[in-house]
């Protein structure tokens, strides 16, 4: 077996990682960071260094977008410099390094889908400290593929699905954001997706690399996503509740938020054949797992 480096196993993209079936051939050694420190770089590099990776997958991060506003050093030693670090490692190794990063590197003021060349401009600390990440693999020599991505749920951590469910437990009404826009993204789905990029990174020198995007396809906005929430919860005879539309300004963040989160999906298809699923039909099986299948 061919070993994969995972970081960041206990979050939701993490769990997923471990939970679906490798390729042949591939196994999945998935690390917390009890097992790994994200802050220190020689660790970093002693585990690169210490076994013949077949690809590195470097899906954790600090993604409490507003507690990055205040606590700016944490945020950008995991989301820029864990990320350096490992491309550092796996440039001297020659192992392929996937980096996951995030729609929060644009300013959100595009009309359409962002493609992967279009100008970046963070809105605050975590899309820089994400940026970071990137410029560091992207100049490191490391082979790599940078995956964004936008609005992650799974059943699994904290995430807007559980979120809306858990309030609507004890709430008939809930007032949602519905001046941003974007695709929600199945962990399992990018998962997947991310497999597919490291395997084919490992078995071939000359497979795509580059910056690319992955969500589910669909676009909607927060209070939209949690109508279909709530939907097919329903349907489940899960918690339900009305949604009442507000702007962002009636819900004010210290971290500013993209107006608009749509990717394009353009390059990963055209790279690697991959066409996601609408978000609708991603959501499906979350709510089967929280909740239970429809009757």
């Amino acid at each position: 077996m061919r070993p994969i480096l995972v970081t960041g196993a206990n979050g939701q993209l993490g769990r997923e990682l471990v939970r679906i079936a490798c390729p042949a051939g591939y196994a999945v050694v998935a690390l917390d960071r009890a097992a790994l420190d994200l802050t220190d770089p020689a660790a970093i590099a002693g585990v690169v260094a210490g076994r013949d990776w077949a690809a590195v997958i470097n899906g954790a991060a600090y993604t409490a977008v507003d507690k990055a506003e205040s606590d700016v050093v944490a945020a950008w030693q995991i989301n820029a410099l864990a990320p350096a670090a490992f491309a550092q490692a796996c440039a001297a190794a020659s192992i392929p390094l996937v980096q996951v990063s995030t729609d929060y590197v644009f300013a959100g003021d595009k009309d359409g889908a962002w493609e992967v060349t279009d100008p970046v401009a963070p809105l605050g600390v975590y899309g820089a400290s994400k940026l970071g990440g990137e410029l560091a693999v992207r100049t490191s020599g490391a082979r790599h593929a940078i995956v964004r991505t936008a609005w992650v749920v799974s059943a699994h951590g904290s995430n807007f699905v559980k979120t809306m469910l858990r309030v609507a437990a004890t709430r008939t009404t809930l007032s949602v954001v519905d001046d941003q826009i974007g695709s929600p993204t199945s962990a399992a789905d990018l998962a997947s997706t991310l497999l597919v990029i490291a395997v084919r990174l490992a078995e071939d020198a000359d497979a795509p690399t580059g910056t690319f995007h992955f969500s589910n396809v669909g676009a909607v906005s927060w209070a939209g996503f949690a109508r279909e929430i709530f939907a097919q919860s329903a349907l489940r005879g899960g918690a339900s509740a009305e949604v009442a539309p507000i702007p962002s300004s009636d819900y004010p963040t210290p971290a500013k938020r993209p107006a608009n989160s749509l990717l394009s999906h353009t390059a990963i298809h055209a790279a690697y054949g991959i066409a996601p699923r609408p978000w609708q039909a991603a959501l499906e099986p979350i709510l089967d797992e929280l909740i239970g299948h429809t009757a």
